[in-house]
């Protein structure tokens, strides 16, 4: 993750919109019981996630990467009456907090949980999305893009998490790191693709916001 000077961050904490009591408690839950807690999206990108769904208004989301629940949370806030978000987590162990919170939500019946590998699931999701946030296994970015393409309508949007990975996509490449090298290939996959217009965001570390053209 990308460090900011710790006042500077402090002072862009300061000035978003605080999290709800809900995210509060995902937060100290996260802490608590997940191995990896700092894989939460967090009170800043959260309230990100959570103002792109308000503008985008969407009636259904796709979300690759449920972790603890966090983001599904804060993207389920933009649906529409009526909307669905579909979340995966190949993790049960995160799943079953994600379940519970998810529970306590107010979109909890909008919000569907799924358990097991996206590209196998996302195939029997029989709905085309608005939105599609890909935050999962970073050596399977790429996959996930030609998988979820055509699943996203003409006009909506892919957002891709962590394609910064700490600023080691601008590093010598060690031989064994596959999460670079696979975050590097998505990015400029991305950067090529004439089907899209996108931008990469210094948000943590690094959001990929692209528009299906």
């Amino acid at each position: 993750m990308l460090e900011l000077n710790k006042d500077l961050d402090k002072y862009i904490r300061d000035h978003t919109s605080p999290e709800d009591d809900l995210l509060k408690e995902l937060v100290r839950t996260s802490h608590l019981k997940a191995m990896q807690p700092r894989m939460v999206s967090g009170h800043v990108q959260g309230k990100v996630l959570e103002m792109f769904s308000h503008m985008i208004r969407p009636k259904s989301i796709l979300e690759i990467g449920t972790f603890t629940g966090y983001s599904s949370l804060c993207l389920a806030k933009g649906l529409v009456e009526n909307g669905e978000l579909h979340t995966i987590e190949r993790n049960d162990e995160v799943a079953e907090i994600a379940s519970k919170f998810i529970k306590k939500s107010k979109k909890a019946l909008q919000i569907h949980l799924h358990v097991g590998n996206a590209k196998a699931i996302i195939p029997t999701i029989p709905r085309s999305f608005d939105l599609a946030f890909i935050d999962g296994d970073k050596r399977e970015y790429l996959s996930y893009y030609h998988t979820v393409f055509d699943k996203v309508k003409n006009g909506g949007f892919i957002l891709a998490d962590n394609v910064l990975w700490d600023g080691k996509i601008i590093e010598p490449i060690k031989h064994n790191d596959l999460y670079t090298k696979e975050l590097l290939e998505f990015n400029q996959f991305v950067q090529k693709d004439n089907r899209v217009e996108n931008v990469l965001l210094p948000l943590r570390d690094g959001m990929m916001i692209i528009r299906k053209l």
